[in-house]
């Protein structure tokens, strides 16, 4: 039962789509089981570059099926926008499938989540804006609208009326908005079913049925291991379970069913929206981090924070997940410092702590302890094996192993799709 989990080890952002990419063509299924369009993949394919908000990686993977399982929030405008833009550049997107049981992202879950945030002023979350939140926030209040839903009009319209009665209250009376008409969402709604219906299916039945006659099955996460709803820095996180855990109860195959869960783990630390950062750098480091690797938000625009390694972080990654491989990205962006500090762990009211503290007002306060490894000039973007390195960049990956908990089992050392030295094979 080849059945692989690939998640980010860390705030996200750390390259999932190269390393799902990498796999497609040796895959069968690539699943999204959780988030939205708040995720953003950028995937470099030769020349081309994708940039992936909601669809799985694999949709750019001829002969691997995509699926939507039923742990994600689809909003449908953006879907479709997506879809088009792949097909104009003569990507094949008949494969992709759709769980008739994931929620839809409705125009009054995106309004909430605006006027929400705008209303918190300093206390915001750093929201993409997109109505995630307040989608989840409907599926478990239970007046969630989910695909399968459009297919029957009269149910759909009882489920906005209910989902709009709360909500109307708030919008009026607090924000100072107009009400949302129930009629005016369920024609929108509507227009969508015709076109998403070639997509829908039983996403649960078939990924079962595909790992019973031995299929290939990638199971991918849209966020990383610290913006977990339950295991994340909360409340600066997102409203779902990116953590591997996540895999199954978002696409119904059951963790028996699981052989490999792949961490995907920057060579340094980034992070978007608010919170908690013990290695960010707000000097010419950090902006020189920023600047090499190209660390703008796929979905959001928004430049990510930069920090140096964080072992602390990796490890807990490692526990959280059941890690047995990292994918290490990005190592070529450290190219060119004589030293690199790795945060190995914190001060915290005058203690050493080595591991990721539980409580958010310890790490709130944590403060980073280095240990600095010596660094390389040599250009790397052309290696094709571990040997290929030069010797500092080999024992950085060897350090960040020994301190991470989990083997380094692939390396990006470039954005391209070919810039990957596999040390062990995923599959």
């Amino acid at each position: 039962m080849p059945a692989l989990v690939l998640l980010g080890a860390q705030w996200g952002d750390e390259g999932k789509g190269k390393a799902t990419d990498l796999l497609g063509g040796s895959v069968d299924y690539v699943v999204r089981y959780q988030g939205g369009n708040n995720a953003g993949h950028t995937v470099v394919v030769g020349d081309q570059k994708y940039a992936l908000h909601l669809l799985p990686s694999g949709i750019l993977s001829p002969g691997c099926t995509p699926v939507i399982g039923n742990g994600v929030v689809v909003d449908p405008s953006v879907l479709f926008s997506e879809l088009n833009g792949l097909n104009e550049r003569g990507i094949d997107t008949s494969r992709l499938l759709i769980s008739g049981n994931a929620h839809i992202i409705t125009p009054y879950n995106v309004t909430v989540d605006k006027v929400t945030e705008r209303f918190l002023g300093k206390r915001k979350i750093g929201t993409t804006g997109r109505g995630i939140g307040p989608t989840y926030a409907d599926k478990i209040n239970r007046v969630g609208i989910r695909v399968q839903d459009l297919y029957d009009e009269s149910i759909l319209t009882q489920k906005v009326e209910a989902a709009l009665d709360g909500k109307n209250q708030l919008l009026t009376k607090v924000f100072n908005r107009r009400a949302i008409e129930t009629d005016q969402i369920v024609e929108e709604l509507l227009t969508y079913a015709e076109r998403l219906r070639p997509y829908v299916a039983d996403t649960v039945l078939l990924l079962n049925k595909a790992l019973d006659d031995d299929k290939v099955v990638l199971f991918e996460g849209g966020q990383g291991t610290l913006l977990d709803i339950d295991h994340g820095t909360y409340p600066f996180v997102t409203s779902s379970n990116p953590t591997a855990g996540g895999a199954c109860t978002g696409s119904g195959v059951g963790p028996t069913k699981i052989s490999k869960v792949i961490g995907i783990l920057k060579a340094y630390t980034t992070r978007v929206g608010a919170g908690p950062f013990p290695t960010e750098l707000l000097d010419e480091d950090g902006e020189a981090l920023r600047r090499i690797g190209h660390e703008r938000g796929v979905t959001t625009g928004r430049d990510r924070r930069c920090g140096w390694f964080d072992a602390p972080i990796a490890r807990y990654a490692t526990r959280v997940n059941g890690l047995t491989d990292f994918f290490l990205t990005k190592l070529d962006v450290l190219t060119g410092w004589d030293e690199i500090p790795v945060c190995v762990a914190y001060e915290i009211d005058g203690r050493r702590v080595e591991e990721l503290p539980y409580s958010q007002t310890d790490f709130h306060h944590a403060k980073p302890i280095y240990e600095t490894l010596p660094g390389w000039s040599e250009d790397i973007t052309k290696a094709k094996t571990f040997a290929d390195l030069p010797k500092n960049a080999q024992g950085y990956v060897k350090a960040l192993e020994d301190m991470s908990g989990a083997p380094i089992s692939a390396i990006g050392v470039g954005p391209g799709r070919d810039e990957t030295i596999e040390i062990n094979s995923f599959i």
